[in-house]
């Protein structure tokens, strides 16, 4: 089943944190119902629970929602809705991974996460000055939005997280006895692992925004926001703002990364080929190989 063009695409992001014993049998499950139903996107399945956006129409997404919450521990599962008027995704992935959100170090977090904050509440907690504010998103993430006045760890992926922490430990803690960290990222799957973590160095007063930035942005009202920029999501849409409306950011096809109205206007920015920020990393064979697939996606499109 899928959506018609007079309907809209449904989106769901979603993830929990629940001891599955098996794996491989949740994931063939969850296979089979998307593909019965013509969903598409990537669910990704551990043995800490799972993460992933998918996409349909209203009743394929209902059924595969109705069938994670009665999975083991995932009655309350965290799940952001959201539509589009295009396809987000063209294929479907499924798979078993080691972890649902990659860090490297193991954590409990379905049991040892710290303090859900939700977004009436966020405001007056990163406002407060004994308030340590992480983001823990990626570097090329948080160039495009953010709090104002978080903390940027640069980390070019979440697994490089705990050796950030680690190695600045002291200077983000400046002598504080009992600091407060407040972490956020995109749905709230990594900054909840995070504080996880946290909480196994031995920090206790840690708090996570609840939904992440894109319940943030759905809730709370512009004139009140203290968000600033655009929020990069991972799937076609590539970036939105205050409502979810969609963002002026586009995908480079080189690097996948995502590029502002500026870059566009740049020579070295060629749509689906090259970007300013990977122009110079790519050689002419690779560039024609990405001008080759952009015109077959055109086709294909047409």
């Amino acid at each position: 089943r899928t959506a018609t063009m007079t309907q809209p695409i449904h989106i769901a992001a979603l993830y929990c944190f629940a001891p599955f014993a098996d794996p491989a049998a949740v994931r063939d499950a969850l296979h089979g119902l998307c593909v019965e139903h013509g969903i598409k996107g990537t669910l990704l399945i551990a043995h800490e629970g799972i993460n992933g956006t998918v996409a349909g129409d209203e009743a394929a997404i209902a059924a595969l929602l109705d069938h994670v919450r009665d999975l083991p521990g995932c009655a309350d599962l965290a799940v952001r809705r959201s539509t589009a008027a295009a396809p987000p995704f063209h294929r479907l992935k499924v798979r078993v991974k080691r972890e649902i959100v990659t860090m490297g170090v193991p954590v409990d977090a379905a049991a040892e996460a710290g303090t859900h904050v939700d977004p009436a509440q966020w405001n007056a907690l990163i406002a407060d000055p004994d308030t340590i504010v992480i983001d823990t998103r990626n570097d090329y993430e948080v160039r495009i939005g953010s709090f104002a006045g978080a903390i940027d760890p640069s980390t070019r992926s979440f697994a490089e997280f705990p050796d950030w922490f680690r190695a600045n430990r002291d200077t983000l803690l400046a002598g504080q006895v009992a600091p407060k960290v407040a972490m956020f990222c995109t749905g709230g799957i990594r900054c909840e692992k995070a504080t996880a973590f946290l909480k196994g160095e031995g920090i206790e007063d840690v708090f996570h925004l609840k939904g992440g930035i894109l319940n943030y942005l759905e809730t709370v009202a512009p004139a009140e926001s203290r968000w600033e920029g655009e929020c990069f999501v991972f799937d076609e849409r590539v970036a939105v703002g205050h409502g979810l409306a969609a963002g002026s950011h586009e995908l480079c096809r080189g690097c996948r990364m995502p590029v502002s109205a500026q870059d566009r206007a740049s020579p070295l920015y060629e749509e689906g080929v090259s970007c300013p920020a990977c122009h110079g990393t790519r050689n002419e064979a690779q560039r024609a190989g990405y001008a080759e697939r952009h015109r077959q996606e055109r086709l294909a499109e047409a």
